[in-house]
């Protein structure tokens, strides 16, 4: 049992996602962890203490001012007696009160006395996850050093809406407690790895550019996990709008040139993994001024960038293991083979970002979630759909296998 002699604490917060927690519990005991759980007064309206209780089998706190249980300063024994404190689902309000030191509950007051690691699964309404506020105090919190595993995107219980903010599932939330409780060696400790991710923008002129519909989220949450199992990670980033993964070193570029440049900084490495959808073509000539309407015509004269996955691929610096990424709309399978040769990769993980892909709201690109196909020389394995963490995960053990060997 991997998580056996571990002490989680689990803060539920006033979702209606909160009945997962249920689930959550089960799983995480048949792993082996003592469960202790918190629940605030609006977890109350969704589940009961009575189910919490009977599953955790142990006392479930409710309140900063219960006489007996802070007889002994209770809320500071809870917070320090764990070793991780897990918050699911973390709503917008659990997050804006930690990121801005609120502590008027026991769930707050717990959060900000604990000096252990701290895995918050977000969930609420689309439209709340992706306001400037919860944006705001999302990457203030990475930034402190919280973890985070979701929102995942699909339907929205409570309202019928569909976009990014279900809160992982419970097993996604046990793999990621799993993760930070590890206690064992690290299998990518002292290996540096180059891990490029998001977009490239190509000026034009100083207002436009050539770009693409990449989000970063696939080749950030890599970069993460490599982190997570000990390597010393390189993240090349072009323009995103997420935080920087904890434990990366993170180097943000615009254009292609750019990203080449910083990647070749980077070697020698022990391993290359090339995510960014790097963009194929830029401007032959960028204008120093705004370009107005008819006076160059309507032709756009371009030039090819470098091909970065290719050039180290082929390179006497050439890392030991190099994994590119294919984002193909046909062919998925047959395109990756010829750009496996092509490249000079020893794998290549190949998605389909057609519209009609089948992979959660919004399809890979920008999503939350991708199903891929892992291409090698001798064989094709199938991963079947899930979120970006878990393919993060998934990858980075596979990376750690092959570094192995």
């Amino acid at each position: 049992m991997a998580l056996s002699g571990k002490r989680v604490l689990l803060i539920i917060g006033g979702g209606i996602a909160a009945y997962k927690c249920l689930d959550l519990i089960r799983r995480l005991r048949e792993q082996g962890a003592a469960v202790r759980c918190i629940m605030t007064r609006a977890a109350q309206e969704f589940i009961t203490p009575l189910s919490v209780g009977a599953l955790s089998a142990d006392h479930v706190f409710t309140d900063l001012f219960d006489r007996q249980d802070e007889q002994d300063v209770g809320h500071i024994r809870l917070a320090r007696e764990a070793d991780l404190v897990a918050v699911a689902p973390a709503t917008a309000d659990l997050m804006a009160k930690l990121a801005h030191g609120l502590a008027n509950d026991l769930a707050s007051a717990v959060l900000l006395a604990t000096d252990k690691p701290v895995l918050m699964a977000p969930a609420m309404n689309p439209a709340m996850w992706s306001h400037p506020a919860t944006r705001r105090n999302f990457e203030t919190l990475a930034k402190d050093g919280i973890r985070f595993t979701g929102p995942n995107s699909g339907e929205m219980a409570e309202s019928g809406e569909a976009g990014e903010g279900r809160m992982a599932e419970p097993l996604e939330i046990v793999a990621a407690i799993e993760n930070i409780l590890d206690d064992g060696k690290k299998p990518l400790a002292g290996k540096r790895i180059v891990v490029t991710s998001g977009p490239t923008h190509e000026a034009i002129d100083p207002v436009r550019y050539i770009a693409n519909r990449s989000s970063g989220k696939q080749g950030h949450a890599i970069a993460a996990a490599l982190a997570r199992l000990g390597a010393d990670v390189h993240l090349i980033s072009g323009p995103v709008t997420i935080p920087n993964p904890v434990g990366a070193r993170t180097v943000h570029v615009e254009s292609a040139r750019e990203m080449r440049e910083a990647v070749e900084s980077c070697l020698p490495a022990d391993a290359g993994i090339f995510v960014a959808a790097v963009a194929d073509w830029r401007a032959e000539t960028q204008s120093a001024e705004k370009i107005k309407k008819g006076k160059y015509g309507s032709t756009l004269t371009l030039s090819e960038n470098p091909d970065i996955l290719a050039e180290i691929g082929h390179h006497g610096s050439r890392p030991q293991l190099v994994i590119g990424f294919a984002a193909e709309t046909e062919n998925v399978i047959e395109n990756a083979r010829v750009k496996l040769l092509k490249k000079g990769a020893d794998i290549i993980v190949a998605n389909d970002v057609s519209h009609d892909s089948g992979v959660g709201p919004g399809g890979v690109m920008g999503g939350a979630r991708n199903r891929v196909q892992v291409v090698g020389t001798e064989h094709v394995e199938e991963w079947p759909e899930m979120s970006k963490d878990a393919v993060a995960e998934r990858l980075a053990a596979l990376v750690a296998e092959r570094l192995a060997k």
